[in-house]
């Protein structure tokens, strides 16, 4: 029997330039500066996308073994996912985790649209509190993201010198 899956989307709109958004996502030292204290990203296909929520902590609370699965520079940055701890009797088997799409939009010159959309959830009622709590979660970043782009300080709000 099949099993359909579900999936979550959040979205935001963010007062700064769609590359900035972007290199928030992309370049380790940044995802670590608003979304896990400590991340691995290597931006291209098949590269890592790896967050760590406790820092040093690689048996819990994080995505080791996440991939990048598509890499579009500026419209799509998707990679699999590895739910927190308390679900990952249900969504962290290594050859069916679900998958996480990040989609870039210029809205205006210094106004960028994120869309999230996380899919493969099963439409199982073991998976009901996973598929809320992402819900939940995946807005919770996204603010996260917002205000830490927003504030203008430090180097999210900055191109990397080597640029």
């Amino acid at each position: 029997m099949e099993v359909a899956s579900k999936g979550v989307i959040n979205e935001v709109t963010i007062q700064a330039p769609i590359d900035l958004v972007w290199l928030a996502w992309t370049i380790s030292d940044r995802v670590s500066q608003w979304f896990a204290p400590e991340a691995v990203v290597e931006a291209e296909v098949g590269g890592a996308y790896e967050l760590y929520f406790i820092p040093g902590n690689r048996e819990g609370m994080n995505t080791v073994g996440c991939k990048i699965v598509s890499l579009v520079p500026q419209k799509e940055l998707a990679f699999t996912w590895q739910g927190p701890d308390q679900f990952k009797a249900i969504m962290n088997k290594e050859d069916d985790l679900t998958t996480v799409f990040v989609r870039f939009e210029s809205m205006e010159e210094e106004i960028t649209k994120v869309t999230v959309e996380h899919i493969g959830f099963q439409d199982k009622n073991e998976w009901k509190e996973a598929i809320e709590w992402h819900q939940m979660a995946w807005g919770d970043v996204l603010s996260s993201l917002q205000a830490a782009l927003e504030k203008g300080e430090g180097n999210l709000c900055c191109h990397p010198a080597n640029d």
